[in-house]
C-alpha cells in the first residue's frame, strides 16, 4: 500500500496554482439526419473545419457518424460548464452547415450499425481486423470524464475505492434504452454492447502502482495489448495524462445531466482523498460484488435497488442517490460544484434519459419522435454558435 508522504497532496482549493484534482470531459455526440432521424456517416466533412475552430478538441471515432470532443482541463465545474456549452454549439454549428443535426445518446433508437461507415485510419481498421464484429457493432456513445492526479500511487488508491460507485452514476446517466429498433428491457444497452471487448467492465484493485504498472507491462510483452489505452476498464489511470478516467457513463443528453455526473466525479476524488489525509477511507469491495450492481444499474437504471454490501441490504437506488450527494457535502462548496452536484437529486426524482426517451415512445409509439426529443434536450441551455455555421 501507499505511504501517507506518497498520498499527499498539499492543496485543495481550484484556485491554487498547484490544485491537483483538475476535470476534463470527452462526449460522443451522434451525427443526425433530421429528415431521416437515422445517423449519418458525415464526420470526415465535420472534421476539417471543426479542427480550425477546436483544434485538438475535435476528433474521429471508428465510426463516422459519430464526433468526438474533449475540454481542456479546468479547475472548476463553471469553467467546464463554458468548455462543454462552446463545444455542443460548435458541433451543432458545422452539422447545420450540412443540414445535419447531432444528439447526445448511449444508442441511437433505430440505426442499424451493420450500414455504418468506418472511418478511414490503421487504427480503427487494425481494431476491426482484431475484434471482427464485436468492434463493427460498437455503435455507442458515452462519457468520459477526467480527474487529474497528483501521482500514480495516488490514482491507484483513490480508483479502488471510487470503483464502487461507477454503477450508481452509470443508473444516473443511463441513456441507451434502445437498439436498432428495439426496446432493450436494459436502461444502458451500451454497456451490454462495450462488455463484448475484452478489459472492459469493473476495474480490478491493485496493491499500488507499482502492481499496476507489472500488470501493464505482461500485456503488452505477451501481445495482448500495444500500450495502456487498451485497457477499457469503467475507471482507470489514463496510460498519458495523469487522470483517473471515469468511463463508466453513457453519454448524458443534457448538458446539465454532464455537469452534474463531472462535477460529482470530481467531488467524489476530493472526498476520498480528504479521507485518506485524515486516515479513514471505503472498504475495498471484490470486483465480483462490484459487478452484481453494475448488473443491476445497466438493467433497471434508477428503478430498482442497488446493493449497500456494507449494510449487506438492498437500498433503493434513489435514496443512494441522497446518499451519495450528502456524502460529498462538505467539500462541494470549496470546489465551487454544490448545484451541479445537488442537480443529480433532480435526476433522481424526474429520471434519466433512458426514462424520458421510454415516456415518449409510450406516448408516441414513435422512435422518430424519440430522436427528436434528443436532439431538442441536447441543445437545451446550448447556443448553436453562429460562426460554425
Amino acid at each position: 500500500m501507499a505511504t501517507r508522504e506518497e498520498l499527499h497532496v498539499s492543496v485543495y482549493n481550484p484556485m491554487d496554482p498547484d490544485f491537483a484534482f483538475t476535470l476534463g470531459i470527452e462526449e460522443e455526440y451522434q451525427i443526425i439526419d433530421p429528415e431521416t432521424r437515422e445517423l449519418r456517416s458525415y464526420i470526415t466533412q465535420i472534421l476539417e473545419p471543426g479542427r480550425t475552430i477546436l483544434r485538438e478538441q475535435i476528433k474521429p471515432e471508428m465510426h463516422q457518424s459519430i464526433v468526438e470532443v474533449g475540454t481542456r482541463p479546468c479547475r472548476t465545474i463553471s469553467e467546464a460548464r463554458a468548455e462543454i456549452s462552446h463545444l455542443r454549439g460548435t458541433i451543432a454549428g458545422l452539422a447545420a452547415r450540412h443540414g445535419l443535426k447531432i444528439a447526445a445518446a448511449g444508442t441511437h433508437p433505430f440505426s442499424s450499425w451493420m450500414t455504418q461507415e468506418i472511418f478511414d485510419h490503421e487504427r480503427y481498421h487494425a481494431v476491426v481486423g482484431e475484434m471482427q464484429d464485436a468492434a463493427l457493432q460498437l455503435l455507442i456513445f458515452g462519457m468520459h470524464c477526467h480527474v487529474g492526479m497528483p501521482n500514480n500511487e495516488v490514482a491507484i488508491e483513490l480508483m479502488n475505492v471510487a470503483r464502487y460507485l461507477g454503477p450508481h452514476l452509470l443508473a444516473l446517466s443511463t441513456s441507451s434504452p434502445f437498439w436498432m429498433g428495439r426496446n432493450t428491457g436494459f436502461k444502458s444497452y451500451r454497456s451490454v454492447v462495450f462488455s463484448g471487448f475484452p478489459r472492459t467492465g469493473t476495474p480490478p484493485s491493485f496493491n499500488s502502482a507499482g502492481e499496476f504498472e507489472r500488470y501493464i507491462q505482461l500485456l503488452i510483452s505477451t501481445g495482448c495489448i500495444d500500450n495502456g489505452k487498451k485497457i477499457w476498464w469503467d475507471l482507470r489511470p489514463h496510460p498519458f495524462f495523469g487522470t483517473l478516467e471515469f468511463r463508466v457513463c453513457d453519454i448524458a443528453t443534457r448538458m446539465e445531466e454532464c455537469l452534474a455526473l463531472a462535477a460529482t466525479m470530481q467531488a467524489l476524488i476530493v472526498k476520498f482523498y480528504t479521507m485518506f489525509e485524515e486516515n479513514t477511507t471505503f472498504r475495498v469491495y471484490r470486483r465480483a460484488l462490484i459487478n452484481e450492481n453494475k448488473w443491476r444499474a445497466q438493467r433497471y437504471g434508477l428503478d430498482s435497488k442497488l446493493i449497500d454490501f456494507g449494510k449487506r441490504a438492498e437500498v433503493e437506488t434513489k435514496a443512494l442517490v441522497h446518499e451519495l450527494v450528502a456524502l460529498v457535502d462538505d467539500v462541494v462548496d470549496m470546489l465551487g460544484s454544490r448545484k451541479e452536484v445537488e442537480y443529480l437529486l433532480k435526476i433522481a426524482d424526474e429520471g434519466s434519459s433512458a426514462d424520458r426517451q421510454l415516456r415518449v415512445f409510450a406516448e408516441t409509439g414513435d422512435l422518430k419522435a424519440v430522436v427528436d426529443n434528443l436532439i431538442a434536450e441536447t441543445m437545451e441551455g446550448v447556443e448553436l454558435l453562429e460562426h460554425a455555421v
